[in-house]
């Protein structure tokens, strides 16, 4: 959960979110570092007379051409291996679908029999005391936790996005499509999102909450729901 006036991301609940933070704070030192070294040369420059030896140099011309390759090089390749994995979905233990709508989220848990329900965002007159405004919802997803979960998004009328940023997770849902994702929940607790893709008036009011239980739990909750 964001806090106020907070700069970075939120605490990583999942590998992949843990890869993306170590992605960010690397390309911002490789950032940090180019900016110093311009400063610095602009600094040079200003401070001291340009001599011709400077200008028709032809190994400082070779630096800079080869040195931003090598950058670009340091930054594409980790922001490629992220990529793959997070398109790799291997041999879930729960299938999870996601259904947009104007504007709520409807649930199928499709490994369980009639294991489905509505989300409706809690209204701020009903809200139990304690609990997040604009985020807590009349029904969680919830998920075991250090189990692979695929994620199956769609819509029903516009377009929507299932988005959790703790859990580095953010798939359109697209009406007569199907898109998928997957998550480890590395840690339990209670992960909330929000739809990230504009769809009407009342885009801001479905929220998503997943929360992340120990598998006895969790098994637990999907007899008592699906009797």
């Amino acid at each position: 959960m964001a806090n106020h006036s907070q700069l970075g991301f939120q605490d990583a609940s999942s590998p992949i979110m843990e890869e993306l933070v170590e992605f960010h704070d690397h390309a911002l030192m490789v950032a940090l570092a180019i900016c110093s070294l311009v400063l610095y040369l602009l600094t040079l420059m200003l401070m001291e007379k340009l001599s011709s030896n400077t200008v028709d140099a032809q190994e400082v011309e070779l630096i800079w051409t080869i040195l931003p390759a090598i950058v670009l090089i340091l930054l594409a390749l980790p922001s490629l291996q992220i990529l793959y994995m997070m398109d790799e979905i291997d041999e879930p233990d729960l299938t999870l679908k996601a259904i947009g709508h104007q504007w709520y989220w409807s649930y199928e848990y499709t490994d369980f029999k009639d294991l489905t329900f509505d989300s409706y965002m809690i209204p701020t007159t009903e809200l139990p005391l304690g609990h997040f405004r604009l985020l807590e919802v009349d029904h969680r997803v919830v998920v075991p936790m250090e189990s692979p979960i695929r994620i199956i998004v769609t819509a029903s009328d516009v377009l929507h996005s299932w988005a959790v940023p703790t859990l580095g997770v953010k798939t359109d849902a697209i009406p007569g499509r199907l898109n998928q994702t997957s998550f480890i929940a590395t840690r339990p607790g209670i992960f909330y999102g929000q739809c990230s893709e504009i769809c009407g008036a009342n885009h801001s009011y479905m929220p998503i909450v997943v929360e992340s239980t120990p598998l006895p739990h969790f098994e637990n909750w999907s007899s008592l729901l699906s009797s």
